[in-house]
């Protein structure tokens, strides 16, 4: 008896390339159907001149013609932003497309506010601009990337990805890179790109994005963490700069580690029980440990114990940001859909 030949290695261009056949069986072209593949993965939603962006046409009877098939056909839903000179979302709703590219549960397919249409809009431009990357959009498809493309020795084992837990014992639940952001990679190499959204002033939750991601960029050669600002929100920039700096480029310090680990305890201790009273070491770690940094690091801990800790201490980060192998780019987004602008953040 002879052995079934071993599987090839998994390939995000191939299985982008099954996902546009699949589409193509609906009748589509294959432009059209690649263009899909990117809406469905990374927005579910996009406007007309995405679409002639990516087909290299300008605005006529092709885009007219593509646009009211996917109305006509019931796949896709229209919605007005307001004046009809600035046009038109077009959200993709057609359950069996989803289930065509093997996200039949994708949360893009639900309907959602239209302020978080509009970031996806956004972010969908962020893709569509970079045509060179492969852009990694389901959490599937970024775990099995990264396993193919560390090598063994920086390979991540499974809960050191970025995640989030819900539950407790044999019904924890783990959900993987939960952020639902693109991540625009080299499928030969360097560098990776990993986009973040700002939609609100506080750097808070960027704070948390950053830890969760920790390991994962120590894992990688080269890559940069991209933030894309609408314009409301430029003001901000320096605060997600000093927020990049204290996660990215400056290690918590070994000796400080451990009183970290018992400030934290304490302080859980001291929420749990009320009527306890601190005593002065705590007083005293309250002020060494002031700051957003530590504020992001102690939710963290909460959510998943000790290896935030840990990883804040190792120096492979913020080495690779020393070495400008690690690096931060502030993006001003200027397209023509900022009228909604002011929308982002707003759920």
């Amino acid at each position: 008896m002879s052995l079934a030949p071993a599987p090839e290695p998994w390939r995000i261009e191939q299985a982008n390339c099954q996902r546009a056949d699949a589409l193509a069986a609906f009748g589509f072209t294959e432009r059209q159907a690649r263009f899909l593949v990117q809406v469905l993965l990374h927005a579910g939603v996009f406007v007309e001149r995405q679409y002639a962006h990516f087909a290299g046409i300008t605005h006529g009877q092709k885009t007219t013609d593509f646009l009211a098939r996917l109305v006509d056909r019931q796949y896709a839903m229209p919605i007005a932003t307001g004046a009809l000179h600035r046009g038109r979302l077009f959200h993709l709703h057609y359950k069996p497309l989803w289930s065509a590219i093997g996200e039949p549960d994708s949360r893009f397919r639900k309907a959602a506010t239209l302020g978080r249409l509009i970031e996806r809009v956004m972010l969908l431009d962020a893709v569509l601009a970079e045509r060179d990357l492969v852009w990694l959009g389901p959490s599937a498809d970024k775990l099995r990337f990264f396993a193919s493309q560390c090598n063994e020795a920086a390979r991540l084992r499974q809960g050191e990805y970025p995640r989030i837990c819900f539950g407790e014992g044999p019904a924890k639940v783990a959900r993987y890179f939960p952020d639902k952001l693109p991540i625009g990679a080299n499928p030969y190499g360097s560098p990776h790109v990993f986009l973040y959204l700002v939609t609100k002033p506080s750097p808070a939750d960027f704070r948390a994005f950053l830890i969760r991601h920790t390991n994962l960029l120590g894992a990688l050669h080269e890559w940069t963490v991209r933030l894309l600002f609408p314009q409301h929100l430029t003001k901000a920039i320096p605060v997600y700069r000093d927020a990049a700096r204290d996660h990215l480029a400056i290690a918590v310090a070994p000796s400080s580690v451990e009183e970290l680990r018992w400030f934290f305890h304490e302080r859980r201790r001291l929420a749990q029980t009320p009527s306890a009273s601190p005593d002065r070491r705590f007083m005293d770690a309250v002020k060494a440990f002031a700051g957003p940094r530590y504020s992001a690091l102690y939710r963290a801990w909460l959510a998943g114990g000790d290896p935030a800790l840990w990883q804040s201490e190792s120096t492979i980060v913020p080495d690779a940001v020393s070495r400008e192998r690690g690096r931060l780019d502030c993006v001003v987004l200027s397209r023509q859909y900022l009228h909604l602008s002011s929308l982002v953040g707003v759920a």
